[in-house]
């Protein structure tokens, strides 16, 4: 099962799945805060994560030290979690949450454990965030760029003023999760 460790079965309605890398796609943690604060205020349950042993070079992303609670040292390794959100009274409106750190190795490999997640919770629709740094001075409105999976949504996406990005160069993980997205 590509190493996820599953602590509850995903409810089978989750039509929609945002997700979040921390990293080099994730200037100042904007994504990633975005859908942690999701998690915090929304009645969520952490339903699955990624064991982190075959994604991650630890000599580059290393685990942390850190002491509980009780003053007990503990080991914190990188995090990948699913969160499953089902609104109260509409259910067939769930969301699936997903916040993790962009891995160092087998990015075909993890992206395919993130989608196995995404099929058991009936997933149509990724909502990929990410945030990268660029010299824009205060005067000028930031550029919001992205990416869509077909013509419709890419209409949708500049309907709401998200302009489609002709990026060319070194990239992150959203490319290689978007690309199996669309196999």
């Amino acid at each position: 099962m590509n190493g996820l460790i599953v602590h509850e079965t995903p409810p089978s309605n989750l039509r929609t799945m945002v997700v979040a890398f921390a990293g080099w796609p994730d200037a100042a943690e904007a994504a990633t805060r975005a859908v942690r604060y999701m998690v915090r205020k929304l009645p969520t349950k952490k339903i699955v994560e990624i064991d982190p042993e075959n994604y991650y070079d630890f000599t580059v992303t290393r685990p942390q030290t850190r002491m509980n609670r009780k003053q007990e040292r503990i080991l914190k390794w990188p995090c990948n979690e699913f969160y499953s959100y089902v609104p109260e009274g509409n259910p067939e409106n769930g969301v699936l949450l997903y916040v993790g750190t962009e891995p160092n190795l087998k990015w075909r490999t993890f992206s395919e454990a993130v989608l196995q997640v995404a099929d058991m919770a009936g997933v149509e629709l990724v909502i990929s965030l990410g945030a990268l740094l660029d010299a824009v001075p205060h005067t000028r409105d930031v550029r919001i760029t992205g990416r869509a999976s077909s013509k419709e949504l890419t209409k949708k996406a500049q309907w709401l003023g998200i302009k489609n990005s002709g990026y060319q160069g070194p990239t992150g993980i959203h490319s290689a999760f978007a690309d199996a997205c669309l196999t």
